[in-house]
């Protein structure tokens, strides 16, 4: 009964591996159209933000109305309706929404890698040289989308998106072939076990009597393998 359950848990650990590479695919080809098609992706990207916010803005009244009486209801009330003005303004403007996101990852990286790199100055710890070198990056970054902004703005977040979504796509991917190998080891691994145990089993069951009392008496010394085979020894 525990064999038969644990290999259900087994079968269903491998399945749930799989789905998560299929996942993993989907996310790789979502980003490489997003990278050939960087214009839609910019568009996609701005229009599913706004529909989220927007449907997070009426989730967040909705939690806001119920509590009522509370010192929590102005606060949800204000946080659900700045939600629910910026879905709208990102549906009704997603080119405008998208140089002014772009302004915001500019000054993002700018104002992340200045912090880095002080930091790293500063503090000298023992990732003084992988700070330094991400916040360099990040400044550089931060430099080169200020310089092609606005222009630019609809390439940069479609571009930064579907790089995003490649790279998670790709650890996903690694991620469910590498547990499918894993739970694929630990059942071969189970299998040899139970095979040897088996045949161990097969082949002492098969012996004869006289031949397992030879084997006691090799392990237990000569006097005890004779008391085991006939009985006491006599005295000499």
């Amino acid at each position: 009964m525990s064999r038969i359950r644990a290999k259900d848990e087994r079968t269903r650990i491998n399945r749930s591996f799989g789905w998560l590479a299929v996942l993993g695919v989907a996310l790789v080809i979502a980003g490489v159209v997003g990278l050939v098609y960087t214009g839609l992706a910019t568009l996609t990207s701005m229009l599913l933000f706004g529909w989220l916010l927007l449907i997070g803005g009426v989730v967040g009244l909705g939690h806001a109305v119920q509590a009522r009486g509370t010192g929590f209801f102005w606060l949800g009330v204000v946080v659900a309706a700045l939600n629910i003005a910026a879905g709208v303004v990102i549906l009704v403007r997603p080119d405008a929404a998208a140089v002014s996101l772009t302004l915001f990852a500019a000054l993002l990286f700018l104002t992340g890698g200045v912090f880095r790199i002080v930091g790293s100055l500063v503090v000298r710890g023992p990732q003084f040289g992988w700070t330094l070198v991400q916040g360099a990056f990040g400044l550089l970054l931060g430099i080169l989308v200020l310089n092609s902004w606005p222009s630019d703005s609809r390439y940069v977040l479609a571009t930064f998106f579907s790089l995003a979504l490649l790279f998670d796509g790709l650890g996903l991917v690694a991620t469910g072939f590498g547990g499918r190998n894993v739970v694929g080891m630990v059942t071969e691994a189970e299998r040899a076990d139970r095979g040897r145990s088996l045949g161990g089993d097969a082949y002492y069951a098969g012996r004869s009597d006289a031949e397992r009392n030879v084997s006691e008496g090799e392990r237990t010394g000569p006097e005890d393998g004779r008391r085991g085979a006939g009985g006491d020894v006599p005295p000499q």
